[in-house]
């Protein structure tokens, strides 16, 4: 999407299919879709319908729907109506709408569904453009029948694929660490859960401090750091088992893990003696190779989408900056320019931008810049707040923010224009968020 433009635009593209990835219905040779064009700060959402999906069981057909609706309106992209100013309360998917209701209420978009329990769950969906009278994307989805949500957030991306252009992200997962307890003896334990803050799970117990948990791209396990032996160490878990096993017994600590792309290596920091290097080793492996040798402290590596190159934090010109080099080390470049310090650079996995912390003047902000360090933008600032991640889409970004007092951090997410800053709810305090990919 082009950055220069500052509105939303809604324009009809000829379109010769419907998306992939799912069993495609009720399909036309051609069909003229409403699609949304995002591309700057101030636009107006676009108003969409979407009425309680049909089903067997009307309360489970109203619960689908309401994540959906939830979701786009989330999203910043979307305008659910009312449910109480539908002209239609429960959709009708095997019949064309009437377009002139739908007119009538002005909403471009009106979404009909079903979902069935029967064993799995099983969905159908239909997305009409109601000022062209034509259909935009007609598709089936079903999940294990214990993954009931998920059918709501798989129609959720379809309805944000199609009108977008762009990969949808509320079919994820979110790891983070979930603070309880006293604010000067916070337990700190690796919980994971829904996108939208639904379905927490508990993944180590709190015995010793676990923080700053990263995905594999397989999702299958995850790479933390973890005080367990009384010094920081990186730890691998399986998502699956539960079990973890310490990487290595490198330096005086280890910490700051990142996986490569492919899933094959880790990059990390150790310190010792007083200076902090980055490390890579293939996972699984035992012997890791240094990536940069200075007298300063080194951390936060993240790989480009392509695997080749690193950015990473440092305070090798007197101030933490962002710096790029080479993913097998050698030569780095500044990027970052502007005043105050920089860190926890994450790059996009769309490959165009690089996310970070920005502390300056006693603020806290969260922005992103180009690769070559160009294009600042500043997305959020508050009296805390770091530990940016990057949805899958490369369109949002989660962060945490501790409003500092009594109070504890809390998730929130933003999207790359700044709008749309919203809270994700979770049970207790929480930090240091990673997102999954998605999980179709």
């Amino acid at each position: 999407m082009d950055s220069r433009l500052t509105s939303i635009t809604r324009r009809r593209l000829l379109q010769t299919g419907l998306a992939a990835g799912a069993a495609s219905v009720f399909a036309s040779p051609a069909l003229a879709q409403l699609r949304i064009v995002v591309s700057g700060a101030s636009f107006t959402p676009l108003p969409i319908a979407i009425p309680d999906f049909q089903s067997s069981d009307p309360t489970f057909g109203r619960e689908v729907a309401e994540i959906v609706r939830a979701n786009l309106r989330r999203s910043g992209l979307f305008a659910p109506l009312d449910q109480a100013a539908l002209p239609q309360q429960v959709g009708n998917v095997g019949a064309t709408p009437d377009f002139n209701i739908w007119r009538g209420v002005n909403v471009d978009a009106v979404v009909m569904g079903q979902v069935e329990r029967a064993g799995a769950i099983q969905a159908s969906v239909r997305l009409w453009d109601t000022q062209a009278g034509e259909q935009v994307v007609g598709q089936q989805h079903q999940t294990g029948g214990e993954a009931w949500r998920r059918i709501a957030h798989i129609v959720s991306d379809t309805i944000y694929k199609s009108l977008t252009g762009e990969g949808g992200y509320f079919d994820t997962r979110v790891v983070y660490v979930s603070e309880s307890g006293p604010k000067a003896n916070r337990i700190k334990r690796l919980a994971v859960m829904d996108q939208d803050g639904a379905n927490i799970q508990y993944l180590t117990e709190g015995r010793s401090l676990a923080l700053t948990p990263r995905y594999s791209p397989s999702q299958n396990m995850l790479a933390y750091m973890n005080y367990e032996e009384g010094r920081p160490r990186i730890y691998l878990l399986n998502m699956a088992t539960g079990q973890q096993q310490r990487i290595g017994d490198f330096g005086a600590m280890t910490f700051s893990p990142r996986f490569s792309p492919d899933g094959q290596t880790l990059a990390f920091s150790v310190e010792t003696g007083g200076t902090t290097n980055l490390y890579a080793m293939p996972v699984g492996g035992q012997n890791p190779t240094q990536l940069t040798n200075s007298a300063a402290i080194d951390t936060s590596p993240s790989y480009s989408p392509d695997g080749a190159y690193i950015t990473f934090e440092s305070d090798r010109g007197g101030t933490p900056q962002i710096y790029v080099m080479g993913a097998t080390g050698g030569g780095a470049q500044r990027i970052s320019y502007g005043e105050g310090s920089y860190a926890t650079p994450v790059w996009s996995p769309l490959g165009d931008l690089i996310a970070f912390t920005r502390l300056q003047g006693g603020q806290f902000h969260i922005g992103t810049m180009k690769p070559d360090g160009s294009g600042e933008r500043i997305l959020a600032s508050s009296f805390h707040m770091e530990g940016p991640t990057w949805a899958p889409n490369g369109r949002v970004l989660m962060y945490f923010s501790d409003p500092g007092g009594d109070g504890g951090p809390r998730l929130y997410t933003v999207d790359v224009w700044g709008r749309n800053n919203v809270q994700i709810p979770t049970e207790t305090f929480a930090s240091d968020p990673a997102w999954s990919p998605l999980l179709s």
